[in-house]
């Protein structure tokens, strides 16, 4: 009786924060101790406490503390522990690979917590606003970092082309506003939306000057990225610790330059489709399609002696199984690209995303999906991509019976929604480039109104 109420109050103890570990001093070879040390508790830490031990870190990137900061560290210690513990088991699969892109790049190592911010280092991450992968690419900036994305592959899950893409724009962003803070805030929301901060901010220089003029996401990213890098550098301080780190397969990479159903593939090399999907995350339906050149397809270290030795007959059994199927649903599928030709539209006056879709013979849905359009906002001027079938003939001119005999007066009043290529049409033996050439033109834009010599 006496021992079980001793294990209790210092079990209560041990919850209201005081260091368990001290039991072994109290009771040393007994069970007792291992009861109390499996025992996890969380320990108090003062404002004070926390803020010495940010300021011993060595850090490139900026790490102010105040109440703010203090809530997320909180939140990682005390009321989400077991997040915090995920974050640990997982960080040996990517870390390696950010330090490297880090490091090449000349930033600062401490970045790659952004990572545990962004997606919760889950290669396949995807946002409601359609962001993708470890490092929350939107279809757009990726295709600007030249991640390719199709039905088939999308790059921004690959852990190596995404960091390296991240890196790039990280670097971008720094050499814009020159403060690391405002480059991770620009990373969240976008740099158009950070300099109409600091604009409203009366032109101030740093997040927390421009913080109450930044949107709610974006004020809560930077301080959860230094709660993070804090947590992650004083795990002990915490008492959160865990069983089991998880490590990446060790893999080689072959080229493929055909189609290849991975599912085939693994059964074919003697490894789990699971193992095969974790070193290629980016293979969206476990295949690679036929049009691919030299696509690099990661495969367990251990398997290259034989498949070196057997490649041709692994490859031939990998490319004949399911391949009309997948491309049969890759047609149908709701905005796929596949198959078809990328073309770009700038948006005319009177323009409306309907009549858009019907001029090409596409979707409205495909169409919004393809350009990330949540309505049916969009701007004169504006670029679209449309996805068409080789070979379909879109007219985007007006329509005209023939080319007009150049009129006596040798001057073209522009209409709404005109384009050069619009107005060569109209005349006979009009071309864009002596139309540019005439009126001293350096690019396509044209407004209506404008007077145009035409010969």
């Amino acid at each position: 009786m006496k021992r079980l109420m001793f294990v209790t109050i210092l079990m209560w103890l041990a919850g209201a924060g005081l260091v368990a570990e001290k039991a072994r001093d109290i009771w040393p070879g007994d069970s007792t101790k291992e009861v109390l040390l499996s025992y996890e508790y969380v320990p108090d830490f003062s404002f004070e406490e926390v803020e010495d031990r940010l300021a011993c870190l060595n850090s490139d990137v900026p790490l102010n503390y105040n109440k703010i900061v203090k809530s997320f560290i909180d939140y990682f210690t005390v009321r989400d522990r077991e997040y915090t513990k995920l974050m640990i088991q997982r960080k040996n699969l990517y870390f390696p690979i950010f330090e490297y892109y880090l490091e090449k790049h000349g930033l600062p190592d401490e970045i790659k917590y952004l990572s545990i911010i962004e997606s919760g280092l889950n290669t396949t991450a995807r946002s409601r606003a359609g962001a993708v992968g470890l490092w929350q690419f939107m279809p757009s900036t990726g295709r600007l970092f030249k991640l390719h994305q199709d039905y088939y592959i999308d790059e921004r899950m690959d852990p190596y082309q995404a960091t390296e893409a991240a890196c790039l724009y990280l670097k971008s962003l720094y050499k814009i506003f020159g403060d690391w803070e405002l480059a991770l805030a620009s990373y969240n929301a976008g740099p158009g939306k950070v300099r109409r901060a600091i604009r409203k901010s009366g032109y101030k220089k740093s997040f927390w000057e421009v913080y109450k003029y930044l949107p709610r996401e974006t004020r809560s990213y930077v301080p959860q990225f230094v709660a993070i890098l804090y947590v992650m550098n004083h795990l002990n301080d915490h008492n959160i610790h865990i069983d089991r780190l998880l490590y990446p397969i060790k893999s080689d990479t072959i080229l493929i330059s055909q189609y290849l159903d991975l599912n085939t593939f693994a059964e074919q090399i003697e490894v789990c489709l699971e193992d095969m999907q974790k070193l290629n995350p980016a293979l969206k339906r476990n295949a690679i399609p036929k049009e691919a050149k030299n696509y690099p397809l990661r495969i367990p270290t251990d398997k290259m002696p034989y498949l070196t030795a057997n490649r041709q007959m692994i490859l031939d059994s990998a490319a004949k199984v399911g391949q009309q199927k997948v491309e049969l649903i890759a047609k149908k599928a709701p905005g796929s690209s596949y198959g078809k030709e990328k073309i770009t539209y700038r948006v005319r006056s009177g323009d409306v995303v309907g009549t858009i879709a019907e001029r090409y013979h596409v979707r409205a849905s495909d169409l919004r999906r393809w350009n990330n359009l949540r309505g049916n906002l969009i701007k004169v001027g504006q670029p679209l991509t449309i996805y068409v079938k080789p070979g379909h003939q879109v007219v985007t001119a007006k329509k005209t019976s023939k080319p007009r005999e150049m009129p006596n007066s040798k001057v073209h009043l522009v209409q709404p929604g005109d384009t050069l290529w619009d107005i060569s049409l109209m005349y006979k033996g009009l071309t864009i480039e002596k139309l540019k050439k005439l009126n001293n033109l350096h690019n396509n834009k044209i407004k209506p109104g404008q007077k145009l010599i035409i010969g």
